[in-house]
């Protein structure tokens, strides 16, 4: 709910939101931190560490304390849809990801994994679901990374081995990209903010489950993660934010 008030107050900040509709939209939301409280719930979105197997618990215990017709939704940037169901088999025609781009009040995007077992029920709940939240909704098989990340990985991991190899600095590769390619930050500004520990999880699961080693992560960004730098949520990533 904190971090709910902080963007109204931004959004008012810039003109795009009132004190009324501020109180309004806070007035949507209730917030828990038990489970057992999602049992009148007609669909969960998962948004936890990308980690298959602390997913796996979350999924499991989720079977147990919702309807039998609630759609789980993973919004994992990598992990298997399908892989994911099977640890709820029977529930798995309800297990779909719904992926939503970083950050959320801002990008319009949501991509959409069906799994082997999603039902077209689910899949179209979803999507119409999706752009009643005003988004706009891509379809990805279900593979490794999806589309977002399998293309946007690499370009991140390549951006590091760049400055791993003193190619340019931090600056330097930020400014070329941004203004050179026309997009809104730059790889390494764009890495610290999703957290450079889930840059390389991401990074991890594409080199073992595709294994080609153009997958593989830039030795920089795991003494990164090791030294507890990872990005804007830790105050020290490829830059410092500790001001």
């Amino acid at each position: 709910m904190l971090f709910l008030e902080k963007w109204c107050d931004k959004e008012i900040g810039k003109n795009r939101l009132t004190n009324d509709e501020k109180y309004e939209v806070m007035n949507r939301f209730s917030y828990s931190t038990k489970l057992e409280d999602l049992d009148k719930t007609d669909l969960v979105v998962e948004a936890i560490v990308e980690n298959f197997g602390v997913k796996q618990k979350v999924f499991q215990q989720l079977e147990q304390c919702t309807p039998k017709d609630t759609i789980l939704a993973s919004n994992t940037s990598s992990i298997s849809i399908t892989k994911i169901a099977g640890t709820v088999p029977d529930r798995a025609s309800n297990v779909i990801g719904m992926h939503f781009m970083n950050p959320v009040p801002v990008m319009k995007l949501v991509e959409v994994i069906k799994g082997l077992q999603t039902s077209q029920d689910t899949l179209d709940t979803v999507q119409d679901l999706a752009k009643r939240m005003n988004k706009i909704t891509s379809t990805a098989r279900d593979t490794p990374g999806f589309i977002a990340n399998r293309i946007l990985i690499p370009y991140i991991n390549e951006a590091v081995f760049a400055l791993y190899e003193g190619i340019g600095t931090a600056e330097d590769i930020d400014t070329t990209m941004k203004y050179g390619t026309n997009v809104p930050m730059g790889p390494l500004t764009l890495a610290d903010f999703i957290g450079l520990d889930t840059v390389l999880s991401i990074s991890q699961i594409l080199h073992t489950e595709l294994g080609d080693s153009k997958y593989r992560p830039c030795p920089l960004l795991v003494n990164y993660v090791d030294a507890g730098y990872l990005g804007k949520k830790s105050g020290r990533g490829f830059y410092n934010y500790s001001k």
